[in-house]
């Protein structure tokens, strides 16, 4: 399939600029592939559609507070430094985008915080806004992230704020409530609607919830720019599967219940790890996998995701396993419903 085949128009004013003011009661569009049928529902109805010892995969991993606002030397000019990935925890070097990019080069220092904490100087150009920084820091490693993180604000999505100036909620509301690993870019946002009620509730009707971590990218955003798909590279992103959740999945496989995966980043880990058909096994390491029609998925018949962007990897994936035409009637009855999109819009289940 070609990427404009994945092409929509989605409402500008429909782009949620905050969340829902409770987790579980955002909105949720339930789409069987059987049937067609579309259900209009909200999210904490979600353990009407799970039977006992059926399993729900989730995504653990935690947001750094990853975007640090500085001044480049001698001119004083204010700059943003979005932290990707660390290359050397010893020589702490780091992978980052700079904004504004046509203004740092090679050798420029650049200085974050109060009595400039942190220093870095940008060593090599990466991509047009990607630059790689070794950060001047003489203390320990955990103290260097720790500095980081007293710096550091929540790396909301570039779309969001362009709408709006981040907020003090956003460090709370930009994590799923069962956050853990630190390591992410990008929040696993399909996660956001869960609240400790809701699992509660999930728990005690027998519904198995078990965890993996996938250290989300923000290639997750990065505009596709080939029409033909197969030809489209993702970012690695890290990833950790533990022999646990592996037993808790291929059990549930071979008893016969329903696996859901929550969100993206929970798919194409699950899907990483296929060793033989419908069976995943431990997986430590890196995943850059893009799944696009056409696809057999062997792990999850379930799936929790939101409404994203036209054209990006995350609506392929979506559609891929809802099927693209059925997924594309959903979305635009989604916009004539009014359905909030984006990073903290509403929710769809696809069963």
């Amino acid at each position: 399939m070609k990427l404009s085949q994945f092409r929509y128009a989605m409402p500008k004013d429909l782009v949620a600029l905050r969340p829902a003011k409770y987790r579980d009661e955002a909105r949720l569009m339930v789409v069987h592939r059987d049937s067609g049928e579309i259900e209009h529902r909200i999210f904490k109805d979600i353990t009407e559609y799970f039977e006992p010892k059926d399993v729900i995969v989730a995504n653990n991993t935690k947001v750094m507070p990853s975007l640090l606002k500085g001044e480049k030397e001698k001119t004083g000019a204010s700059i943003t430094v979005f932290l990707l990935r660390e290359l050397n925890e010893e020589t702490r070097l780091w992978d980052v985008i700079v904004d504004p990019a046509r203004k740092i080069r090679i050798g420029n220092k650049l200085y974050f915080g109060a009595g400039d904490e942190l220093v870095a100087e940008v060593i090599d150009n990466t991509t047009s806004r990607g630059r790689t920084v070794r950060f001047l820091y003489e203390g320990s490693h955990e103290d260097f992230m720790a500095a980081v993180k007293r710096i550091g604000t929540t790396p909301l999505p570039d779309e969001l704020r362009k709408l709006r100036d981040i907020e003090k909620e956003d460090a709370e509301r930009y994590q799923t409530y069962y956050a853990k690993v630190e390591g992410a870019m990008a929040a696993p946002s399909a996660g956001f609607h869960f609240s400790r009620e809701l699992l509660k509730r999930l728990e005690l009707n027998d519904v198995i919830w078990t965890e993996l971590t996938l250290h989300a990218g923000i290639g997750n955003f990065k505009p596709i720019e080939v029409e033909d798909l197969s030809k489209h590279r993702m970012d690695a992103e890290e990833m950790y599967l533990s022999q646990e959740t592996c037993d808790i999945v291929n059990n549930a496989l071979n008893e016969g219940h329903h696996v859901c995966a929550v969100g993206v980043t929970t798919m194409k880990a699950l899907e990483s790890a296929v060793t033989i058909p419908g069976k995943i096994s431990p997986y430590e390491g890196w995943s850059n996998k893009f799944i696009f029609p056409p696809y057999k998925f062997t792990i999850a018949d379930r799936f929790i995701t939101g409404f994203h962007p036209s054209m990006s990897s995350m609506f392929i994936l979506a559609s891929t396993f809802g099927g693209p035409e059925l997924i594309m009637k959903a979305y635009q009855i989604a916009i004539k419903e009014k359905y909030h999109f984006g990073t903290y819009g509403d929710a769809m289940l696809i069963v």
